[in-house]
């Protein structure tokens, strides 16, 4: 018998260490005396702009927002997204999208211009390359355009617009994701893939110029998720090859498209950091926050048989189909999404963003420079 209370002891302690450092990194962003975030970005962010270009769109609907809204706002979710989360760490109220009619700027808010389905690319360039996107042709650059016009309204001059944005956030992504989501469903080598990610990496570096030049002083730019580990790309993409999956069941090939994307943001952010001394600009690990989900899957409360299948959703072995996705006719829902990481096999649940958030709150907070 002891020696099974010993055995249980380094688990006991592990989880003790994430319930007490995630309760700890909750609210720090209140240290950092945020009055406003400003987001841009696609569906890992967007609380409600593409429902407002596309009300027939399923994340307007039943079972999108059921677990905290009790409705659907928009959000690609069953509740919060990592921007809410981050919303509250820093006592800001959830951020209104940008095409939400009445929404204005007042201290202690911002705005969210992220749209569901966007590209870091214009849709002419994807074009250009043999790829459509679908779902909006809301890309990063129009994204930026209504950014513009939002502080054209609100700032009397650049001094003024430089004040306002003095003590703001600025989220510039995730963006880029569906880039790659696109020409890959479309049947675009891996190679000509690659090649897109240079054009990519370029925009999103152009993005951050944009918004610093409104004013800007703390810019926060994630990198893309672990796609392999997503159930819509483990359903499309599966190989009878045990050797093309990692440790955690993700596909090897595809998070390498990631880790390529990510290393050559990174390389653009350290660029961005000597061009503009004055602005501090981080990295937020949006790749490792997500495998470390995976790595503590256990401890933090999800079901292991669940890992990587879809709470809404069916069909396959990830619970996944692209004919029958969360949101049409006939497709259950899950019990308890909690024991669920991923959503609707493409996007996460709200307790998966919540931990990830936490994750990358320990991850990039020091970085920000707020003193308490």
């Amino acid at each position: 018998m002891a020696v099974a209370v010993h055995s249980r002891v380094p688990t006991l302690i592990i989880l003790l260490f994430l319930v007490l450092s995630h309760s700890c990194y909750a609210g720090i962003l209140r240290n950092c005396h945020f009055n406003a975030i400003y987001q841009l970005g696609d569906s890992i962010s967007d609380t409600g702009n593409l429902i407002r270009e596309d009300p027939l769109s399923p994340f307007g609907k039943h079972p999108y927002g059921e677990t905290f809204f009790k409705k659907a706002t928009g959000r690609c979710s069953n509740g919060l997204l990592m921007i809410d989360y981050l919303s509250l760490s820093a006592g800001i109220r959830f951020l209104p999208p940008y095409l939400e009619s009445g929404a204005q700027f007042t201290r202690g808010h911002g705005v969210n211009f992220a749209v569901a389905g966007s590209t870091a690319l214009p849709v002419e360039i994807l074009a250009k390359n043999g790829i459509l996107a679908p779902v909006t042709n809301s890309s990063l650059n129009r994204q930026l355009d209504w950014m513009s016009a939002y502080f054209n309204g609100i700032c009397s001059n650049d001094e003024d617009c430089s004040k306002k944005l003095e003590k703001a956030l600025c989220m510039v992504g995730e963006i880029g994701g569906n880039d790659y989501n696109y020409a890959l469903f479309q049947g675009k080598s891996f190679d000509e893939v690659r090649n897109l990610t240079p054009m990519i990496i370029q925009v999103i570096k152009d993005a951050v110029k944009r918004v610093v030049a409104h004013g800007a002083t703390r810019v926060v730019v994630p990198g893309n998720f672990p796609i392999g580990c997503l159930p819509i790309y483990l359903t499309g993409f599966k190989s009878n090859d045990s050797t093309a999956y990692d440790e955690f069941n993700c596909l090897k090939n595809l998070n390498n498209l990631s880790i390529h994307h990510n290393n050559l943001l990174k390389q653009a952010i350290e660029g961005l950091r000597e061009e503009l001394p004055k602005v501090i600009i981080v990295y937020a690990d949006y790749y490792n926050a997500c495998l470390k989900l995976l790595d503590k899957i256990k401890l933090l409360g999800f079901d292991t048989k669940s890992t990587q299948k879809a709470c809404c959703g069916m069909g396959g072995d990830y619970n996944f189909s692209l004919t029958k996705m969360c949101g049409a006719p006939g497709v259950p829902v899950c019990p308890n999404p909690n024991q669920y990481l991923s959503w609707d096999g493409v996007h996460l649940t709200q307790k998966a963003y919540k931990f990830m958030t936490r994750f990358l709150l320990h991850q990039f907070y020091r970085n920000l420079r707020c003193r308490a």
